[in-house]
């Protein structure tokens, strides 16, 4: 059995910026201290919800290593470090491999996309050229591209690839993953609205947008099926559902950026192409975050 990078809620957490873009340092070491106050598992530096897509090199690797520094230790530092470009994927896991990342996160290659072939030569790659656990990132959605049951199955035989964020919203795929590859993949919900459902078929946790607001909520719907108290997991899962709405009223991380302003942080803006959440959606998620006591 392959050792577990984290057990719980890892959040995929956002990334502050000023007015001008620049990215706020001082802001995102508050929320990460915020964040590991409020019982969260891990920090995911540098994924979807931190818009790794518009950052230049060297602010990845600063956010990686910046991440590392403040968590001091604390919960694991996942370094998302995915590309459509297997060469710059290696490159990019070495430098936060070398930046003190505890584990990597790697998406499917998207835009050229790649066959099943292609996926397992391209994550073979990357696996091969680290020590570090990697965790794939499985989110059709946005990359167009899905890693299959029996792709997974071949994948998981490698040392190095440990885990998996499962964000291809189809249940019966995860369970087929979960029944082929066993102790040797494990496998967290990249779906917020899906984790008591991939927990109920063993999966570890979740990589969480939720997590950014409601932290403790989402590591207690994690703790607590894991303790066996499952249905308190699930009425807090159920609890949440209109939140966690709210939270992909627009494409994230749009509304999460916003509600974290609402909160009091200065996530700020997010970069183009994303624009300004609308009025009514904002009017929208300020009511819901009400309902849950956030604000």
């Amino acid at each position: 059995m392959k050792k577990t990078v984290f057990t719980g809620s890892g959040v995929a957490v956002v990334t502050p910026m000023r007015d001008n873009g620049a990215i706020d340092f001082e802001e995102l070491g508050r929320i990460i201290d915020f964040q590991i106050e409020n019982h969260t598992d891990s920090i995911v530096i540098c994924g979807t919800t931190g818009e790794s897509s518009t950052m230049t090199d060297e602010e990845h690797v600063e956010c990686i290593a910046y991440a590392v520094k403040r968590s001091a230790g604390r919960v694991p530092v996942v370094a998302g470090a995915g590309s459509n470009d297997t060469a710059y994927a290696i490159w990019l896991s070495k430098e936060a491999e070398a930046a003190g990342a505890d584990a990597l996160l790697h998406v499917t290659p998207y835009y050229n996309k790649c066959t099943q072939a292609g996926l397992v030569k391209h994550f073979t790659a990357i696996a091969d050229a680290t020590t570090l656990p990697v965790i794939l990132y499985n989110v059709p959605s946005r990359t167009g591209c899905t890693i299959q049951p029996e792709t997974y199955r071949e994948l998981c035989r490698h040392p190095n690839i440990v885990a998996t964020k499962e964000a291809s919203g189809s249940i019966s795929a995860v369970a087929k993953t979960a029944a082929l590859c066993g102790d040797d993949l494990t496998i967290y919900s990249g779906n917020d609205d899906q984790i008591v459902p991939i927990l109920s078929l063993g999966g570890k946790g979740v990589i969480s947008v939720l997590a950014n607001v409601a932290p403790r909520a989402t590591h207690e719907i994690c703790a607590a099926f894991l303790q066996g108290d499952v249905a308190r997991s699930r009425s807090l899962q159920l609890a949440y559902l209109p939140l966690i709405e709210a939270l992909f009223y627009e494409v994230n991380p749009i509304p999460v950026k916003e509600a974290m302003n609402l909160m009091g942080f200065a996530a700020g803006p997010c970069r183009l192409p994303m624009t300004p959440l609308t009025e009514d959606h904002r009017q929208r998620l300020l009511e819901e975050m009400k309902k849950m006591g956030l604000i």
